[in-house]
């Protein structure tokens, strides 16, 4: 599906506040109601948007430490990255994994309430995964920035 400059700033708007109301949302794209509904509509039925959620602030959840999990896999075998890929799935800690060119295979984005429950992480996902050669862990200090948008242009 090719996106115009009115799709674009429909989907700008959305990305920061999704609760918009349509009308709201028709004045600031220039559109009628009527026809910025029916936008909204098309890009949700072609999978341009894929979802709609609330963003929760995780240190007042009880999550309070982030931690960046790099992992080296023993070989480079497709078997063995799926088997992987199904496990990291699975584990709620877990808020993004990428599969990355350079020294390391993956590299998840772990969230956790605290240290111990970082160590029951490692031994029931990392610990049991006899694929795994190594892994290495990063504590985050703090979040410099943290976005769900994707650029436009």
């Amino acid at each position: 599906m090719e996106l115009d400059n009115i799709d674009r700033k429909i989907l700008t708007v959305l990305q920061r506040n999704n609760r918009i109301a349509n009308v709201e949302l028709a004045e600031e794209v220039g559109l009628s109601p009527p026809a910025c509904h029916k936008r909204v509509k098309r890009l949700r039925d072609e999978n341009i948007i894929v979802g709609d959620v609330s963003l929760l602030n995780p240190e007042l959840t009880g999550n309070k430490l982030t931690l960046l999990v790099s992992v080296e896999m023993e070989r480079d075998r497709k078997e063995i990255y799926d088997a992987f890929k199904r496990v990291i799935n699975r584990s709620s800690e877990v808020k993004h994994c990428y599969q990355i060119t350079g020294n390391y295979d993956f590299v998840m984005v772990v969230v956790v309430p605290d240290m111990q429950a970082f160590e029951e992480f490692v031994d029931r996902v990392l610990h049991t995964d006899a694929n795994i050669r190594k892994f290495q862990t990063s504590v985050s200090l703090r979040t410099v920035k943290t976005t769900t948008e994707i650029p436009l242009n």
